[in-house]
């Protein structure tokens, strides 16, 4: 060990050196373990029909059809007892995170496009989540609920068109996909010291859980609910956690 000085030599801070042919690095890789949601089997109702061409998946069923196209690193396989089950076809990395639970980067209205390209728009995704969402989806769909609380807030649904008041000069209105259903309802919630009140509530149902995420997402982004008063729109399930105001001081 050999001891230097930074800046004067008179100066009080000492600090040590060591030679770095004695510093040890550690090449110790760690294996990535097996995804558990990617290995569990996709069960297939009986009122739906599968069509897998190679890496193309088309799912119908009673409310709709979905297809999709699944990049080269997982393949999808129609087992004998009717399951599905999806599989790594190479053994790297974003093989591995294909096939377990990843988040998705990027809004998943890209689905949707005509010139989305599944393994290089989105790097990280769940195969296997997506895929049972289309089984679940044609066979029994999804729904999400959005909650409008404020003084005036409403809505109405005018033809194809989701027509919303939330206190702005002008009413907001929001086209609605054919794919989706679009009901508007009245909710009872306990507001404040057990105070009873009545809001607007919108159920937005379908088959496809990407677009009804998406039309939830572009209602609820015109008011999101704010934390002092939790006034706006928010989901059902949505737990806004409320702000302290300032208190005022007394002179």
């Amino acid at each position: 060990m050999e001891s230097g000085f930074l800046g004067d030599r008179r100066s009080l801070l000492n600090v040590s050196t060591t030679p770095f042919a004695q510093v040890g690095v550690s090449a110790k890789t760690t294996k990535r373990k097996e995804s558990r949601i990617g290995m569990q089997p996709i069960a297939v109702p009986s009122n739906v029909t599968i069509s897998l061409q190679g890496q193309d998946l088309k799912v119908k069923g009673p409310l709709g059809e979905l297809a999709l196209t699944y990049p080269p690193e997982v393949e999808l396989t129609e087992e004998d007892s009717g399951f599905l089950r999806v599989r790594k076809t190479v053994e790297t990395r974003r093989a591995k995170e294909m096939h377990g639970l990843f988040r998705l980067q990027k809004l998943l209205a890209f689905f949707n496009q005509k010139d989305f390209n599944f393994s290089a728009d989105i790097p990280f995704f769940n195969v296997r989540t997506l895929t049972d969402n289309m089984v679940v989806g044609v066979s029994k769909g999804f729904e999400k609920t959005l909650e409008l609380k404020g003084v005036g807030y409403r809505a109405m649904v005018q033809g194809k068109e989701l027509v919303l008041n939330l206190g702005f000069s002008h009413p907001v209105k929001i086209e609605i996909p054919d794919s989706l259903k679009v009901k508007v309802d009245k909710k009872i919630i306990i507001f404040g010291k057990g105070e009873k009140v009545k809001i607007t509530i919108v159920i937005v149902s379908g088959y496809d859980k990407c677009e009804i995420g998406q039309f939830a997402a572009t209602v609820r982004k015109w008011r999101p609910a704010e934390p002092y008063k939790r006034i706006g729109v928010c989901y059902s399930d949505e737990i806004v956690h409320r702000k302290k105001g300032k208190d005022r001081k007394l002179k």
